[in-house]
Parts: structure tokens; C-alpha cells; sequence
């Protein structure tokens, strides 16, 4: 009896159970890298469109604007969160090039490398991208609206239309950064999967 335990053992089992070796050919790595490249060539292009349109939307807003101090500091932030959300959509999402004769490996390697640095972006983008500084902005814009709007309540419901926008936005947000991400680790997981299975 007292041998049989050993076998059922969850540690025993969970060691001694197959694995599945990774398959993969080079073929798939490299048009998964291509097709990759691709796709993140024209997402940094589109956020930097973006960025750029929102940059000069708030400049715009900005030079027109001749009222109070506070809602015109607010809009310059919100100019240069535009411009800085399209440098950093290039910096982080803009996708290298390997070198032209390189190995199988590094050519992995190289892949999983921009995977890696387009999550980290996603991890670290209210930073990276300036998103707090948008919020600051934001809130300058609208403070002194709103505090006008004490005296009569009635004048608050101009600013509905801007916190529903904002409440869609972080509601879309969260999920599509989170399944996002998701994907890039899965993605980065499976490459690692295949350098270690290239190296067994």
C-alpha cells in the first residue's frame, strides 16, 4: 500500500506528465513576424494621425480662445498631450527592422523583442502616452465652467455630453488594453516556447 502512494501523488503526477513539443516552422515565425510588422506599422500610424489631429484640434481651440487663464493652460496641455501620445505611439510601437541576413534565432529573437516592448508599452501607457496629464488638461478646461455653474445647476448639463464621451472611452479602454495585452504575453509565451524547444 505504502508504495502505491507515490503515484498518486499530485507533485509525482505533475512532473512526470508528457510534454507537448512546440511546433513551429521557421516558415510561420517569419510571416507571423512580417504579418506583426505590419499590423504595428499601421497602428503607430494611425495614433500618430491622432495624435497629430488632436494636437492641432486644441491648438486651434488654443488661439482662438482669448477668456480666462485656466481653461487656455488646459488646452495647451491637451496640445501637447496630442503631440506627445504620436511621439511615443512611434517610439514604442513603430516596428524595427532585423537585419537582412539574419539568423533563425536572432530572427526570434528579434520578433519576441518587439512583442516584449509593444506590452510594455501597453502596461505603461497612462504614463508613456501622457494620459494623466490629458485628464489634468481636461480638468482645466472644464473647471471654471463648472464652477460658474453653481449658481445655476441648469448650465451643468453642458458638460453631459463630455463625461459621457469620457465614460464610453474608459469603459472601451480597460477591456481592449487588457485583451490586448493578453494576446501580446500569449504571443511572447508561444516564442519562447519555440527558442527553448529550438535549443533542446
Amino acid at each position: 500500500m505504502p508504495s502505491e502512494l507515490p503515484m498518486n501523488d499530485p507533485r509525482n503526477i505533475w512532473q512526470n506528465q508528457p510534454t507537448e513539443v512546440f511546433k513551429m516552422s521557421v516558415n510561420e515565425i517569419r510571416g507571423k513576424a512580417q504579418r506583426r510588422r505590419r499590423k504595428a506599422r499601421r497602428e503607430a500610424l494611425l495614433q500618430i494621425t491622432i495624435g497629430i489631429v488632436v494636437c492641432a484640434f486644441f491648438a486651434w481651440i488654443f488661439a482662438r480662445a482669448h477668456d480666462e487663464t485656466l481653461p487656455r493652460v488646459g488646452l495647451g496641455i491637451l496640445s501637447l498631450c496630442g503631440l506627445n501620445f504620436a511621439y511615443q505611439a512611434y517610439r514604442w510601437i513603430w516596428p524595427g527592422r532585423p537585419g537582412p541576413d539574419a539568423a533563425v534565432s536572432s530572427s526570434v529573437e528579434f520578433y519576441r523583442s518587439e512583442l516584449e516592448r509593444s506590452r510594455d508599452y501597453g502596461l505603461h501607457i497612462w504614463r508613456r502616452a501622457g494620459l494623466t496629464f490629458c485628464f489634468l488638461g481636461l480638468a482645466l478646461v472644464i473647471l471654471p465652467g463648472v464652477i460658474h455653474s453653481l449658481n445655476s445647476p441648469r448650465l451643468l448639463l453642458n458638460f453631459v455630453p463630455v463625461l459621457v464621451l469620457l465614460a464610453i472611452w474608459l469603459a472601451i479602454f480597460f477591456p481592449t488594453r487588457k485583451r490586448r495585452l493578453r494576446r501580446l504575453q500569449e504571443e511572447i509565451d508561444e516564442l519562447r516556447g519555440f527558442e527553448q524547444h529550438g535549443r533542446s
